[in-house]
């Protein structure tokens, strides 16, 4: 964070200071600002979170002893640290984040780009850091951190050093975009795409669009929306940012886009296209696994452009990214059996995408096996997704299906009733019976999927899966 004194932060947060040890209102601190106490160090300000299964307020001990110099509490502590008293501590980090990156914008340097999608968020935060990082110091999200408390920690982590801040905006609810969109007001808006990911939680799919929507309204007004146009919901939101004054730069593979793509190949190695842009025409081997990636890259690419980067450094500079995430189409084990863990998260979009990917990549001589956890948070059309999940693993002739927990199990009936005969499909119960069924059942030339919702954990058999066949 830059520096601020204590008596500053106390003022943009409307708390009370209470000071602790040799310090004055004027003392300066520049250290992590975050709500977990493991992450703090000499310097550090810890925000004391209250929890659904713990509060934060008991751990500013362990803050403290790790060199935290600042406590953000709800009420007073006895520990022997300085300490500003809120209403709310995690507006207070909202607060203090809007504080901080107005401060570095109005130096004139800093970028902001806001990013935002039922699926991809994280995949193009990343290929758009590693393309920004050649041109400046870029700040964007550890792993998934797009809700109210990751994205202001991220916000805070820039300097007046820092050219660009990408941030990833994910939605819980109608009015959470725009929250945290709001807190910086992006130069650049990029929307990926609208699908049922989370649908459960809008009332809809087009509740969903909405949503989405606000990261348009929430950008300057002499910003650009960088839209996907293969995405009708996306792309109807031409006439909101056109509306407030917005440039539109379109991403896809139709002949619609600005930054578009043609001659998809797809292999075990990785995926291969042409990108098409300001009448270039140019190669991209991406090394991370599926088509579906090649929107997310295409996304980075055209935001890229906005901030000045041409199409060819983007694509030399994407060419290097290895893997999206950690537990994105990760692979894993070896050449005898690989295994693609791709259980960090699910939605219908993203499930079906993994699964055509596996089909894709699989040779006449090796054998697909799809390991399925549950998807979470699709309310009343869970079964109908479950149902058509399990419909397209047969349909795309996966030769094992392998069911894993009682919230999908209806993936596995559907999947029966489809015609997936002779044990191609199996169920169980719990991670530890699949895993047993599989370390018997894999033999070489297995490509194996591993794919269901962070909840469901899935994420974890992958790597016991890879560290055995590695």
């Amino acid at each position: 964070m830059i520096a601020l004194s204590l008596a500053e932060i106390a003022a943009v947060l409307g708390g009370e200071l209470r000071l602790a040890g040799p310090v004055t209102a004027e003392t300066v601190v520049d250290g992590v600002v975050d709500t977990d106490s493991r992450k703090m160090a000499p310097g550090s300000i810890f925000v004391a979170k209250p929890g659904a299964e713990t509060d934060g307020h008991r751990f500013v001990g362990a803050a403290l002893d790790a060199g935290a110099a600042l406590a953000i509490v709800e009420h007073p502590v006895d520990d022997e640290i300085t300490q500003i008293i809120v209403a709310d501590a995690v507006a207070a980090l909202a607060d203090l984040a809007r504080e901080v990156v107005a401060r570095v914008r109005a130096g004139g340097a800093l970028k902001i780009v806001g990013i935002t999608g039922s699926n991809g968020k994280t995949t193009t935060k990343n290929f758009l850091a590693r393309i920004l990082s050649d041109e400046g110091e870029t700040v964007s999200p550890i792993a998934s951190y797009n809700n109210e408390v990751g994205a202001p920690v991220t916000m805070l982590r820039v300097t007046h050093g820092t050219r660009f801040l990408v941030s990833e905006f994910g939605a819980d609810a109608p009015g959470s975009i725009a929250r945290l969109a709001g807190l910086v007001e992006p130069d650049v808006a990029v929307v990926l795409m609208v699908g049922m990911a989370h649908a459960g939680g809008f009332g809809g799919i087009e509740a969903t669009a909405k949503a989405k929507s606000e990261l348009v309204s929430a950008a300057i007004a002499s910003g650009t929306a960088v839209l996907n146009v293969d995405d009708p919901r996306v792309s109807a939101m031409r006439g909101l940012a056109e509306s407030r004054g917005m440039t539109v730069v379109g991403f896809g593979q139709s002949d619609a886009a600005d930054v578009r793509a043609r001659d998809l190949e797809v292999t075990a190695s990785g995926t291969s296209c042409v990108i098409e842009t300001g009448g270039e025409q140019l190669p991209l081997r991406l090394r991370v696994l599926g088509a579906h990636h090649v929107n997310n890259a295409l996304a980075a690419i055209a935001t890229a452009g906005v901030l000045g980067v041409s199409a060819a450094d983007a694509i030399a500079r994407l060419e290097t990214v290895e893997i999206a995430e950690r537990w994105r189409m990760q692979p894993l084990g070896s050449d005898r059996v690989r295994i693609i863990n791709d259980a960090y998260n699910a939605s219908p979009d993203s499930m079906a995408a993994a699964l055509r990917t596996l089909a894709q990549i699989t040779g006449p001589d090796e054998r697909t096996v799809a390991v399925l956890g549950a998807m979470s948070e699709l309310g009343e059309t869970a079964g109908e997704e479950h149902d058509r999940i399990g419909l397209l693993a047969v349909r795309l002739n996966i030769q094992r299906i392998v069911v894993v927990g009682p919230e999908a199990r209806r993936l596995f009936i559907s999947a029966i009733g489809e015609g997936s005969w002779d044990s191609e499909a199996v169920f169980f119960p719990d991670q530890d019976a699949a895993y047993e069924y599989l370390r018997s059942e894999l033999r070489d030339g297995d490509r194996v999927l591993v794919k269901s919702s962070n909840s469901v954990g899935l994420r974890h058999l992958g790597d016991r899966l890879g560290e055995l066949f590695s």
